[in-house]
């Protein structure tokens, strides 16, 4: 264990830039640990309704940069675990985050057409939206067109690397630690860390906006905006501007737009994990809205994973499976797919246990049924037995999970497992995806 510390430190010696990086998240960390210290104390002598712990952490986690924003993000959709009032906080983080100067939005876009006339017209330096990665501005093109310009924030790759390389510092001591030697996580860090820095890929995600465009195409009640490839550069998506987007909230739909809404995310997230494998992480309530004609529309396909056939396979065998309450198929399914089984694991046991669990949770509406707590049971039950999932699992899990949070708000009466079924029957004769 020393001898991991000793090398940890020594490899962040040796990058300046990394130690900086560490020591301001450390000092950011502390400090914000003693306001928050602090607050809790005063909040018992102060009324409920100026009580505001979901603000410190919006500000801890604005202060820390991007990859701590993202981490926000999702838990903004967790309010089956999180209080409203952290969830509502947290939630200001999905366009809240501060943008750059205009000076330095304005320098990396001209430098991104540098070497061609500039393509706008018109170009509002103001953003209509900014990100934890990027800002969006409204442009017009010499023919008048309207168009949604994403701009990657200067320096921010270097940023994002560096965090990468601190995580990957912090996961390989726990993975030294002797009650954690046997868990994969490098493997973990490596794959999910992989796809967090895609998100810096603007060429990548412009293939991924067309892809899921071209994917999703058969699904009525979903629009993505088709990327523009001729106004595309270095750091810069272009794409269509959709007007008059309302952001999703309970309150402002009836009944029927409420269910209409979840069922139109379902039928999204069911097509891209079980028929076409390219699989949008990233569906927090920031990149979800309606369009005039009621239309879901997804935006930013920045965190797009395109999932191994075999993963996409065994995970759709997993649920359909699940729905059909076959907790013995499930167990086979795990036992097949896993990345590493422990000499001794009991199978005979973790296929008796899977069952019950699954038996429980057969049919449950969203109301009753929690994926994040399934999936905490799950993985429990293949720690104590000794069965380790391959890691690739997580993408397919983290797709649904930051959805859940939302469709509970929005519907506690759906079905999460009937909602699939029409999707996975069909999935053994998909059409050719794109991307």
């Amino acid at each position: 264990m020393a001898g991991m510390e000793r090398t940890a430190f020594a490899s962040v010696v040796r990058a300046p830039g990394l130690a900086l990086r560490a020591g301001r998240v450390g000092v950011v960390m502390a400090g914000y640990g003693g306001l928050c210290l602090l607050g809790a104390l005063t909040d018992r002598f102060r009324a409920p309704e100026v009580r505001l712990p979901g603000r410190r952490w919006v500000r801890l986690l604005t202060a820390l940069g991007p990859s701590y924003i993202k981490i926000g993000q999702l838990l903004s959709s967790r309010r089956d675990l999180l209080p409203d009032e952290i969830c509502d906080a947290l939630g200001r983080l999905t366009d809240a985050a501060p943008p750059p100067h205009r000076a330095r939005i304005e320098r990396a876009v001209r430098r991104a057409y540098r070497t061609r006339p500039f393509p706008f017209a018109q170009f509002d330096w103001t953003p209509i939206a900014s990100g934890s990665i990027a800002t969006v501005h409204l442009a017009r093109t010499p023919a008048g067109r309207e168009v949604a310009v994403k701009v990657r924030r200067p320096g921010i790759d270097r940023v994002m690397r560096r965090d990468f390389s601190l995580t990957g510092l912090a996961m390989g001591l726990l993975g030294s630690l002797p009650t954690m030697r046997s868990m994969p996580f490098a493997v973990m860090h490596r794959q999910v860390g992989r796809a967090l820095l895609r998100q810096l890929d603007f060429t990548a995600e412009r293939e991924s906006l067309g892809a899921l465009r071209d994917n999703l195409a058969s699904l009525p009640g979903v629009r993505i905006p088709a990327p523009i490839d001729e106004l595309c550069a270095e750091g810069i998506v272009a794409m269509e501007y959709i007007g008059g987007l309302t952001r999703f909230t309970p309150g402002d739909l009836d009944a029927d737009e409420r269910r209409g809404a979840v069922r139109a995310i379902l039928a999204a997230v069911y097509e891209m994990l079980f028929v076409d494998g390219l699989v949008h992480c990233d569906l927090h309530p920031g990149n979800l809205y309606f369009d005039r004609d009621a239309r879901l529309v997804i935006l930013d396909a920045g965190f797009v994973v395109r999932l191994p056939g075999p993963v996409r396979e065994s995970f759709a065998d997993f649920f359909i499976n699940m729905a059909m309450g076959d907790g013995r198929t499930c167990a086979r399914i795990v036992v097949e797919s896993a990345e590493r089984i422990a000499p001794d694991a009991d199978l005979k046991g973790f296929r008796a246990d899977l069952a019950g669990l699954v038996d429980e949770t057969a049919g449950a509406r969203s109301g009753e049924f929690s994926l994040a707590r399934f999936a905490g049971r799950l993985f429990g039950l293949q720690r104590r037995y000794g069965i380790y999932p391959a890691p690739e699992f997580a993408f397919p899990l983290l797709s649904l999970l930051v959805v859940e949070g939302m469709i509970k708000t929005f519907d506690a009466e759906v079905d999460f497992q009937a909602e699939a079924v029409p999707v996975l029957r069909r999935r053994n004769t998909p059409r050719e995806p794109v991307g």
